[in-house]
């Protein structure tokens, strides 16, 4: 196929190497295809393009937004359409009439936020909602834990404009009798494709052969999440069909098609006003599935806008990753199922009562064991909790894991808790066991056995529960389908779940909307076998490697890459909040993802014969704009931290290619800086002109534009040493100064004010000779020296730091090395001496709010200073610690007002931002939103900041110069 000449029609971006093609090969379900090449279309005209040259070519258009899609919707072997980066626009908004025209690739939330001043929300909420967009809402139905209210997307959906499969393009929405009429005879349409669309239907929906046997065949109408198949059952209760039907409108029909009839370029949704704030969440605690299922029903005579089941397997994984472990606040005891109801009510006094009225409902009827209500803020966490769910759940250690292959399936709600029992004997007969979770209040539960698709066994068990429960779905006359869809998943299965008759009329559907099949073949009618093309192939061995970091809690470094399932939270905007992930946010390019970068090495560590499958430059290009923020390592529901796989995969590809020179540089830069201190006014010289800068930034493989890092006038420890006189003659208790590279050679004035401040406390500062941090060595993966510092440090102070006497530290990055890296780095009784420290090691914000909640900080020492300060979080301490110890100090230490700026990464990352090829990107990474929430500041707000290169690129950035938190307290003392 000449490619080249359909690159040369397009405004947007066509690619047909190996690794973009290998990044778009899998979503986030079970499934892996190649596509033959990947579009990132700009314009309508692209999409016509593109349809236009699968037409000529006998190839296909497979569509694409967020590829969060649980069935295999988006793999295919044709050319993949992204339309994420470019297709994100809000059209337009009517206020009056209570709707909004909307591009396919706008996220939901971020939609959201901008429809939130005009009083209006879009109301489908998924699980994903922070990074699904509107187009894969349409092709999937999406539904969401607020669905027993709201519905469906298609319920939503009131016009779509479209491309169809001849490259024309139609508008589909409610029409007359006589509009209808008018289409079905060719006129007022794009051509004979759309004319041969409405032809077709009024012939097969005027049968009434047809109607009967769709009546019959059909989930039941009180089943309100059914997406088998083409929604002509939809079709069949609307004008001309039915007397006094709903208006006729085909965008019912595209909701829920998945892409395989029509390409929509953009779609008017009805909008919703945003609902009281007043809402309680009743948690209901229950011994057993069972219980939690029918004090489900008692739930729902409580009308509840939402009610989400949490079984033990989800609530155990939560305990495995560093963000959600904290939101397991409500949990008491070790329920087997955590039912939640959402009660939203006109009024706070409202809401309290409905939640005692359905805790005694359920009390009455002997349901659950324990009730607690939530509200306010903490409400967010609860839901957090549960929308984390399908990402959690892969954090599993191993091969087996929960699989989506019937995790969609809805039946009746008063159905539920005996269809869920004689699904768990279907399980117990194969001796599986199942996670349950999501949607009860609507019937829908999603249910995943844990298997291991990587054996022959577990292919074959695959197959086995796809066959036998949709047998039992059919028995109830249910859906297999929700809300995630058909794809190839499930696509096998229609002819049994509709019947013949019916699935010949939805495979007319398809034959009709696309007779050459170039739109998402193989999903919904003629799919493959859906145990083929998986993302594991039958007994596929799993390269083990040797590995200086210590992988065997994942029971492996590939195993650790595999966590991943492609659920796509890496993929969330700066709107959203949160640090992950930062190349991103500021490209909005899939290569830039966490997920992408899981996936190529799963790719080429699985699929490489190399002796060095690390080497490969496939992973390089990929790894490139990996910042190593460690925002995955907190935010990732899978525990996938890519950070550190990060680290590692340097080693390994280093060992082959080469250390570059730079590296060196940056990893020796305490060395280096040491060396400057000798000779300062030659570094001061070097940096301090133009001639010399520019010649030496060349030499460096630095950005021109950069600042580089100023000298202190004297080391920390000289200061120390010489000059430092301790005032306290009974401390309250004695504590270790870790004193990093940075703090010791570049900010020696922090690392000064710091000991004056405990000091001034009443805490007696120990400081003795230590190696540095290591975290320069361990950025650029190096590691064999950052683990001989580490194994230094470990010697140093394992008989020194203990609960009472902790060692403490200033520079996020460096001191957290001790928390994070270190216990990687090292193996047997060192590891445990390692861990031993990691437990009593701080940042001296999380120390002073703990001294401070412990009663042994004098507050009156403090003026009040009633500041605003603005505070922006360093990436690693969001990650494995939290910014509530430095809100606290700053605001009792000093009676300041306390904003935390909601910026993930700031741009630097430690080298990162000084490295020519990425100076911009860490520019524009600093843009989205920390640069212009500094600049909006008047000069008498304080600019806070932990991290040296957050401060770094504050200034860099905006001119303002930030300050550390020490900084501010002790400027707050009396």
């Amino acid at each position: 196929m000449n490619f080249d000449l359909l690159r040369k029609q397009l405004e947007g971006e066509l690619f047909t190497d190996e690794t973009t093609r290998k990044l778009y090969a899998t979503d986030a379900s079970a499934y892996r295809e190649i596509p033959m090449a990947v579009a990132i279309p700009r314009s309508e005209p692209d999409l016509i393009a593109l349809i236009k040259f699968a037409n000529e070519h006998g190839t296909s258009v497979i569509p694409r937004t967020a590829g969060t899609s649980l069935a295999g919707q988006v793999v295919g072997g044709g050319i993949v359409v992204d339309v994420s980066k470019h297709f994100n626009r809000i059209l337009e908004i009517n206020e009056k009439e209570g709707w909004a025209r909307v591009q396919p690739g706008i996220v939901r939330d971020d939609l959201n936020a901008a429809l939130k001043p005009y009083g209006y929300f879009f109301a489908p909420e998924t699980s994903t909602a922070n990074r699904a967009m509107i187009g894969g809402m349409i092709g999937n139905n999406s539904c969401g834990s607020n669905s027993i209210v709201y519905g469906s997307t298609r319920e939503h959906l009131l016009e779509v404009n479209t491309i169809l499969a001849d490259g024309t393009q139609a508008w589909f929405g409610p029409l007359d009798m006589n509009a209808f009429l008018a289409r079905c005879n060719g006129m007022s349409t794009s051509g004979e494709l759309e004319a041969s669309i409405y032809f077709q239907v009024k012939e097969m929906l005027s049968d009434k052969a047809n109607l009967e046997a769709i009546k019959d065949g059909f989930p039941k109408a009180s089943v309100p999440r059914r997406n088998t198949g083409y929604a002509i059952d939809m079709l069949a209760e609307m004008t001309p069909f039915k007397e006094n039907g709903e208006v006729f409108n085909f965008s019912k029909l595209i909701a829920g098609s998945e892409g395989t009839l029509a390409f929509v370029t953009s779609a008017k949704i009805k909008l919703t006003p945003i609902a009281p704030p007043h809402k309680r969440l009743v948690c209901i605690h229950c011994h057993t599935i069972d219980e939690s299922l029918r004090a489900n029903l008692v739930a729902l005579k409580h009308q509840p806008t939402a009610c989400e089941l949490m079984d033990h397997y989800v609530l155990e994984a939560t305990k495995r990753n560093i963000t959600y472990r904290d939101y397991r606040f409500f949990v008491e005891g070790d329920p087997q199922a955590i039912l939640v109801a959402e009660l939203t009510t006109d009024s706070e006094e409202a809401a309290d009562q409905a939640a005692a009225a359905l805790i005694k409902d359920l009390q009455d009827s002997g349901y659950g064991y324990s009730f607690p209500v939530i509200s306010g803020e903490d409400i967010k966490k609860v839901w957090g909790l549960r929308k984390a769910g399908l990402g959690l759940l892969s954090n599993v250690a191993g091969d087996a894991k929960p699989a989506p292959v019937i995790e969609d399936t809805a039946v009746d709600v008063q159905d539920l808790p005996e269809y869920i029992a004689e699904f768990n004997e279907i399980l117990a007969k194969h001796d599986l066991f199942c996670v349950h979770y999501a949607h009860a209040g609507s019937g829908e539960l999603h249910l995943r056995p844990i298997i291991d698709l990587k054996t022959a066994d577990g292919r074959r068990l695959f197959r086995t529960i796809a066959e036998e429960i949709a047998t039992l779905v059919k028995k109830y006359k249910g859906s297999l389908s929700g809300e995630h869809g058909d794809g190839r998943l499930r696509g096998e299965f229609i002819p049994q779940m509709v019947g013949a008759h019916n699935y010949e009329l939805i495979k007319k559907v398809k034959q009709t909307w696309d007779p050459k099949n170039i739109l998402n073949p193989g999903k919904i009618v003629n799919t493959p076998p859906m145990d083929t093309s998986l993302r594991y192939e039958e007994n596929q061995v799993t390269r083990e490697f040797e590995t200086v970091l210590d992988f065997s809690e994942t029971e492996g470094y590939l195993r650790a890459a595999e966590q991943c399932n492609g659920s796509g939270d890496c993929r969330k905007t700066e709107l959203s909040g949160g640090t992950m992930c930062p190349s991103y946010m500021a490209t909005r390019n899939e290569k830039e993802t966490t997920r992408a970068r899981a996936n190529i090495l799963r790719e080429m560590l699985t699929r490489s014969d190399n002796a060095n499958p690390f080497a490969h430059e496939e992973i390089n290009e990929v790894m490139d704009l990996c910042l190593s923020c460690k925002g995955c390592k907190s935010e990732c529901p899978s525990n996938v931290d890519m950070g550190k796989l990060k680290q590692e995969w340097q080693y390994q590809y280093y060992k082959e290619k080469g250390v570059p020179f730079r590296s060196r540089l940056i990893g020796n830069f305490a060395g280096g800086m040491k060396l400057a201190t000798l000779l300062p006014w030659g570094y001061r010289f070097t940096f301090g002109n133009q001639v010399t800068s520019t010649l030496a930034k060349s030499v460096m493989g630095f950005a021109q534009k950069r600042s580089m890092p100023k000298l202190s006038r004297q080391t920390w420890e000289r200061w120390f040493k010489k000059e430092f006189k301790p005032t306290v003659s009974e401390p309250i208790k004695q504590v270790y100064l870790f004193i990093d590279e940075l703090l010791n050679y570049n900010e020696a004035e922090i690392g000064i004010t710091t000991v004056k401040l405990l000091d001034k406390l009443g805490y007696e500062v120990v400081f003795i000779e230590h190696e540095e941090s290591g975290r320069s060595f361990l950025s650029k993966g190096l590691l064999d020296k950052a683990k001989s510092l580490a194994q230094a440090n470990v010697d140093l102070f394992k008989n020194l730091i203990d609960e009472e006497t902790p060692l403490i530290g200033v520079e996020p990055s460096a001191i957290l090395t001790f928390r994070d890296e270190y216990p990687d780095l090292l193996r047997g009784e060192d590891k445990e001496a390692a861990k031993a420290i990691a437990a009593n090691t701080f940042m001296i914000e999380e120390f002073l709010a703990k001294e401070m909640e412990a009663g042994r900080i004098d507050l009156s020492l403090f003026k009040e200073q009633k500041q605003l300060i603005k505070l922006h979080g360093h990436c690693q301490q969001k990650a494995l610690s939290s910014l509530t110890p430095v809100k606290k100090i700053l605001t009792k230490m000093g009676s300041n007002e306390v904003h935390l700026i909601p910026s993930g990464c700031c741009g630097m990352a430690g080298s990162f931002g000084y490295e020519k090829e990425h100076y911009d990107l860490s520019m524009q990474i600093g843009e989205l939103v920390l640069f212009p929430t500094v600049r909006k500041q008047p000069e008498e707000v304080i600019i806070a900041a932990a991290g040296t290169s957050c401060r770094h690129q504050v200034k860099d950035g905006t001119g303002r110069v930030a300050k550390h938190p020490v900084e501010i307290i002790w400027g707050a003392l009396k």
